[in-house]
């Protein structure tokens, strides 16, 4: 596919080094332990909690019973090792796009698979990232607020200051993106890695308080609580869905960090703490009911609590960074595929290329979790708002996993389906259960997912009209270099670079060249960018040059979907001359009209959102001195 108008510039910050990522398999999986499970970890602070509440209707521990308890743990155990386990772990890291993962390079998998690129993977790809970033929203906000919140069991008189100081340390965290994260980074497995090991801790201090609470394990217990319990049973089943947040951290991060660490991490450390922190909460209830007010951070001694508070808090702010780094890599991804505007990708690191920060991008999340914790005040009130988005992005990946099963590994139907299916089952049920919250908050991420969905195909659909009223009555290729060649204009010495989108078309700026300034170049090169649907390519071959005729040659770079493309260093590599040579680019000015394609609602969208991305010299890295632009006016 063309990448004309869809990658972006890369920048150097001015600071910062981004976080190395260890090389040896044991910093690997400690790695794996910060980066990936960072959110996940950070679960059981408000999972149990809000699953218990919603089965009592809020009603409080009077109303709580054995079963509900038995069943609410039981139903977190098996989601764990349904969902994340036998799902993520064992199926979904197999699905391995060159090294990298995350729903955006699933679909470029499935396209490949498929062997062309199909409407139903594209809006597939579309629903998935438009609700990822709904999760990113939320993640950090619920995630500070619950550490946070901790703060009123040490003394009530905190209550009035959680919701500012939760602000204060949001707005601090998303203030730095911009300087990377190397100086803190090498402490985020560590600290998590310590974290896991104080949960399990405090689990295994309380199961003693009821034995009873290993009948969980039993997923009877689960599915009885289900069906037994009606409508409360479903609202906590989707409260429970809270357990495994962050799992999609799974398989996105496989580029970073590879199959084996993330497999060995979760198995070796993350899962048997979640287990023993649930058992022990669980455990803690039945003896206890009144501790359903904050179940996690009762597990622990009292003059532990304000340790305990801040070790919390700093666990929030890993897991909510790795939630950021999650959403610039997809943006990136987004931008490449052709969904999202260019905009401006700065480097944090020097040496790793996966590190990059995208201040739209972050400034754009960060008023909207301020928004979300000044509108829903509490964890309490955000957990009913959380889930839905992570459920849907869960199914996207399901029904996206069956086509790269079928087509790319070559299993039967009949086996993909028998496979794929009941994850796709189990995690329309969790959907369903989510949708009962949609009047109590959970309307705020399908509100934000259908918003960014509007956008991303407005700029999809009007990108595409965009190159089609482009090409209309431009000579072919071959015909316009026959006329140009034999004709009077006069020839000037020196190399001009016309970047078009289509190779066997005429670029728009060559025409508006020879239109206004009457003169034709003694070499012209007609360059097109690609990006290619992997993560990335070798130098070798990137660089492809065909020479048309005496005056004319056809250049082609290669990027793939998650490279920098700069293209004066892709030439120099290739050892082309840019000495003497000048790139010409078009630059369009666009106007409204309901009679030009799309409908007029959808031009008002689609013209901010092409003055918002950077233009085309800072897209490809080329300088400033060498750019020459070309103007025209285009009614869409």
């Amino acid at each position: 596919m063309a990448a004309t108008g869809i990658s972006e510039r890369v920048e150097v910050a001015p600071a910062g080094h981004g976080h190395a990522v260890p090389t040896s398999f044991w910093a690997l999986t400690l790695g794996t332990i910060g980066v990936v499970y960072g959110d996940i970890g950070t679960s059981p602070l408000y999972a149990l909690k809000e699953s218990l509440a919603a089965a009592t209707g809020h009603a409080g521990s009077s109303a709580l019973t054995r079963e509900m308890v038995l069943g609410v743990v039981s139903l977190i155990l098996w989601t764990l090792i349904i969902i994340v386990t036998i799902k993520y772990v064992v199926f979904v890291l197999r699905a391995d796009n060159n090294g990298e993962g995350g729903t955006l390079s699933l679909v470029t998998l499935a396209q490949r698979a498929l062997g062309h690129s199909t409407g139903i993977t594209i809006v597939l790809g579309m629903i998935g990232a438009s609700l990822f970033y709904g999760d990113t929203i939320i993640t950090p906000a619920i995630s500070v607020l619950s550490a946070v919140e901790g703060l009123k069991l040490v003394t009530p008189a905190f209550d009035p200051y959680v919701v500012p100081l939760s602000l204060v340390i949001l707005i601090t965290l998303f203030a730095v993106q911009r300087f990377g994260t190397a100086s803190v980074a090498a402490w985020f497995g560590p600290i998590t890695a310590f974290w896991f090991v104080v949960m399990a801790l405090g689990g295994l201090m309380h199961i003693r308080d009821d034995l009873s609470i290993l009948a969980a394990i039993n997923p009877v217990h689960g599915l009885g609580f289900v069906a037994n319990h009606g409508t409360a049973g479903l609202l906590a089943l989707g409260a429970v869905f809270l357990s495994v947040t962050g799992a999609e951290a799974l398989y996105a991060d496989m580029g970073h960090f590879g199959r084996t660490p993330i497999r060995t991490a979760w198995l070796g450390l993350v899962l048997p703490a979640l287990a023993l922190n649930y058992l022990g909460q669980g455990a803690m209830l039945l003896a206890h009911p009144e501790g359903l007010e904050n179940p996690f951070f009762l597990l622990y001694p009292s003059w532990t609590l304000l340790p305990m508070v801040i070790l919390a808090t700093v666990a929030t702010i890993i897991a909510s960074q790795a939630v950021i780094t999650g959403a610039f890599s997809i943006s990136e991804q987004a931008m490449h595929l052709g969904v999202l505007p260019r905009f401006r990708v700065m480097r944090t690191s020097e040496t790793e290329k996966g590190q990059i920060y995208v201040p739209f991008i972050n400034w754009l999340l960060l008023f909207a979790v301020i928004l979300v914790v000044v509108l829903f005040e509490s964890s309490s009130a955000l957990a009913a708002a959380y889930g839905l988005a992570v459920t849907g992005d869960m199914v996207i990946t399901s029904s996206l996993l069956f086509i790269v099963a079928w087509k790319f590994w070559r299993w039967s139907p009949a086996v993909a389906a028998l496979v794929i299916a009941p994850f796709l089952a189990i995690e329309l049920v969790f959907l369903g259960a989510n949708a009962l919250k949609i009047p109590h908050g959970g309307w705020f991420p399908l509100l934000v997912g259908t918003g960014l969905f509007i956008l991303m195909w407005t700029w999809r659909k009007g990108t595409h009209l965009l190159a089609e009223i482009s090409h209309r009555g431009r000579p072919p290729l071959a015909e316009f270099m026959r006329r140009a060649e034999t004709s009077p204009v006069p020839r000037v010495p020196g190399t001009a670079i016309f970047l078009t989108g289509n190779a066997q078309d005429v670029p728009a700026a060559l025409l508006h060249n020879l239109k206004h300034n009457k003169v034709l170049h003694d070499h012209n090169v007609l360059l097109t960018v690609v990006t290619e649907e992997v993560p990335r390519l070798h130098d070798e071959g990137r660089v492809t040059i065909e020479k048309l005729s005496d005056r004319f040659s056809r250049v082609m770079v290669r990027f793939g979907f998650m490279e920098h493309p700069n293209v004066p260093r892709a030439l120099k590599a290739a050892n082309f001359d840019l000495e003497d040579a000048s790139f010409f680019l078009s630059r369009r000015a666009l106007q409204p009209s309901a009679q030009s394609g799309l409908p007029l609602w959808q031009d008002y969208l689609f013209i901010p959102m092409a003055r918002a991305a950077s233009d085309v010299s800072d897209q490809f890295c080329i300088p400033e001195d060498q750019a020459v632009e070309v103007g025209a006016r285009v009614t869409i």
